[in-house]
């Protein structure tokens, strides 16, 4: 419910800031600005909470949880003998229905009314400089204005790709791969990213016969070369069928209920029960009324590191929309510094020094990103690739170390497979990234992360004494390789 009464006629509001999006970035600049003491509002013409509550980071996580849980007592002397089951996988969608609570929204309403922020249900539009009009979902009209900022937080979605055949396949997204009631018997997922290889991950464990198609030649390219080498091997070993350097030419539907059919450039096909395309995403700015206040609608906003829309001195775009980094935590760690900005320039009439921006500039999404892709082997990432640092102008130097030389990974799991890499600029001695491989590593990113962001002297690090038998020890091997002058395996 909105505020407002639902009469059909137009109401106007005023508040200090309005948000468009309701998402975990929306919802964060929300809580930061009202926090300040300034009046929020924020629109939203979905369910509170946005896509990685209901359709990406909470489902997929809950669906991937018992594979790896699985795959982990498997290696473990005493337990693996009981661990070679099936998933039950009613059980598994239950708790991932639980999770999403259902697909409502209840819980995220009361959390904004807590914090005093109003909520506009529908679709919301810029009409002009500080202006946002809703269309509700009953024909009401509201016309909020914004005595200080807007900040536009409307997320991404799914690209679907011009194929012969494809509209009337009815492919999978994201969404559907995170929300689906049923096992198909047969997946083909087509794309290597990140959704690409999780999803082929949950739902083999769940029982289908999945075909991973890749048009490069690996997987989660985005990252260093051995990261997805390992994903593919493991996903083959357990009966995936994953091919690179393979392009969809078209994807025809047998019926409504029938097979599909992904036609491969060349004349090979595939046949599957359901297709997901995981394929990239583009911003949800397509219609936002970005037309009225000068900018290109459908494109991405470019932002300083306040968060500030270029040439606008009210409107921020933050989270997925800027394109700066595409990921949950990123972007509320962008909703924490926009707030931050907003507050300050709304305490100082306006104005805030370029030069003394402090806590109201973002840096991490472009010089400590991180990033976990909850695979089997878990992939773990913070800053730079050797070859993005390479290509950035640094001279950089990587040593690499296997994981299974680390005392605390064979105590972790039997046969234990890993791989971890520190990218060292040589010129500062200071770590620029960190890659890591195997069960468990992403609980071992954070210690990279605080590395990479503090810029912390490769002596200093030696005085870090991690635990003794633990996985934290790949920072003591990491550290010893590059002592002794060894590079890349």
């Amino acid at each position: 419910m909105t505020p407002a009464e639902r009469d059909g006629h137009t109401r106007e509001h005023e508040y200090d800031v309005v948000v468009l999006g309701a998402g975990p970035v929306g919802e964060n600049v929300a809580d930061r600005v009202r926090a300040a003491g300034l009046s929020t509002a924020v629109v939203e013409g979905e369910l509170i909470g946005g896509e990685c509550s209901y359709w990406a980071c909470m489902p997929s996580k809950a669906l991937l949880r018992p594979a790896i849980a699985r795959s982990e007592a498997r290696r473990v002397p005493g337990l693996r003998g009981h661990a070679y089951g099936p998933l039950d996988a009613r059980e598994v969608l239950a708790h991932r229905d639980d999770v999403v609570g259902h697909w409502k929204d209840d819980g995220q309403v009361d959390w904004l009314a807590s914090v005093d922020v109003h909520l506009y249900r529908g679709h919301g539009r810029l009409h002009g400089a500080r202006r946002v009009v809703v269309e509700g979902p009953e024909g009401d009209r509201q016309v909020l204005t914004a005595r200080h900022a807007v900040a536009v937080c409307t997320g991404t979605r799914a690209v679907l790709p011009e194929l012969p055949g494809l509209p009337g396949a009815r492919p999978w997204t994201s969404r559907e791969a995170t929300s689906s009631a049923t096992v198909p018997g047969r997946l083909v997922v087509v794309g290597g990213g990140v959704v690409g290889v999780e999803m082929a991950t949950a739902w083999q464990a769940l029982g289908a016969r999945v075909t991973l198609l890749v048009r490069g030649g690996g997987l989660l390219p985005r990252m260093e070369p051995f990261a997805g080498e390992h994903v593919a091997d493991a996903l083959a070993e357990r009966g995936a069928d994953v091919r690179t350097g393979v392009a969809v030419a078209a994807v025809v539907r047998d019926g409504h209920e029938g097979p599909v059919t992904v036609v491969l450039e060349g004349g090979d096909h595939v046949e599957g029960d359901e297709v997901l395309f995981a394929t990239g995403r583009r911003p949800r700015t397509e219609d936002i009324g970005l037309e009225t206040v000068g900018l290109e609608p459908g494109g991405w906003l470019t932002v300083d590191d306040s968060l500030r829309v270029t040439g606008h001195d009210w409107l921020y775009a933050v989270g997925d929309v800027n394109h700066r980094a595409l990921m949950t935590h990123q972007g509320k760690y962008q909703a924490r510094i926009a707030g931050a900005a907003i507050a300050a320039r709304a305490a100082g009439g306006g104005s805030l020094d370029t030069a003394a921006w402090g806590p109201h500039s973002a840096t991490a999404d472009h010089a400590a990103v991180t990033q976990v892709v909850f695979t089997d082997p878990e992939v773990a990432s913070v800053g730079l690739t050797l070859a993005a640092a390479e290509a950035a102008g640094h001279r950089a130097r990587a040593v690499d170390v296997d994981m299974a030389s680390v005392a605390g990974a064979g105590l972790y799991a039997q046969g234990y497979r890993g791989r971890v890499r520190m990218v060292v600029d040589l010129d500062r001695e200071t770590v620029l990234g960190v890659t890591l491989v195997g069960q468990g590593t992403g609980e071992l990113l954070h210690s990279a992360t605080v590395a990479v962001t503090g810029e912390v002297p490769i002596a200093r690090l030696w005085h870090a004494v991690p635990a003794y038998p633990t996985l934290s020890e790949a920072w003591l091997r990491l550290l010893e390789a590059y002592r002794d002058g060894a590079g890349p395996a």
